[in-house]
């Protein structure tokens, strides 16, 4: 399973909240969305989010494996 938990982490480490990441950067409410809930993103967005929060894909993502 994949989780956003480390993008949530990132954020909050950089203080930038989700209202910039769709108002000043452009990421869609739907995205944020899809974080929220654990749901699958493209790799592009993984790279635009690693763009604008100058972080690697670790920072954003991880996989917990099935059990």
């Amino acid at each position: 399973m994949i989780s956003y938990e480390p993008f949530w982490q990132t954020i909050s480490d950089k203080k930038i909240s989700t209202y910039n990441l769709i108002k000043k950067y452009g990421i869609s409410s739907s995205t944020i969305s899809r974080l929220k809930h654990n749901k699958g993103i493209n790799t592009n967005t993984i790279d635009d989010l690693c763009t604008i929060l100058e972080c690697t894909v670790s920072d954003i993502i991880k996989h917990i494996p099935n059990k």
